[in-house]
């Protein structure tokens, strides 16, 4: 079976983990400004499945990938927690 490309793989931080299942990591990036060649700080705020075995506090760290349609508005999973929330 051949492989059709690579998934998507980025790193945020968990806003929100209101629903059952489900966060809302946002993640952020810096980019150049094209014409005032000053970076800015541009943010996408993507939701993501989460089993039983992910229990993501408000804060965490975690890595996503991308896969199927899950809902209207998931398309990504959580792979991994990469460090847990200080308080809270």
């Amino acid at each position: 079976m051949s492989e059709r490309g690579k998934a998507q793989v980025f790193e945020g931080k968990v806003v929100s983990n209101r629903m059952e299942k489900t966060v809302v990591v946002e993640v952020s990036r810096r980019v150049k400004h094209p014409v005032y060649k000053k970076f800015i700080t541009r943010k996408k705020k993507f939701k993501a499945h989460t089993s039983d075995r992910f229990k993501c506090d408000l804060g965490d760290y975690v890595r996503i990938i991308s896969s199927r349609p899950i809902s209207k508005t998931k398309h990504w999973r959580v792979l991994e927690i990469l460090e847990r929330s200080k308080g809270v």
